[in-house]
């Protein structure tokens, strides 16, 4: 049986706008983590894993907008 079209596009619109975040948000997270540790290079190895932390729940985020869109596909 085919899928409406109107839930598929509301799979790719939950799927986009989900995963927009988190990655505009993980990019943030490196850039301004490389710029630390420019300026304090001794203090690197706090700095990432404070950045780790960081991109593990931004992650988390896009994960969240993969379940919604997989209850919108079978539901």
């Amino acid at each position: 049986m085919e899928e409406p079209v109107a839930k598929l596009i509301a799979m790719a619109i939950a799927m986009g706008l989900g995963s927009l975040g988190p990655a505009i948000g993980i990019g943030m997270i490196g850039a301004k983590g490389a710029e630390a540790v420019g300026r304090n290079p001794e203090a690197a190895s706090k700095i990432q894993n404070n950045m780790i932390l960081a991109i593990a729940f931004a992650e988390a985020v896009a994960i969240y907008a993969l379940v919604v869109a997989l209850i919108i596909k079978f539901v």
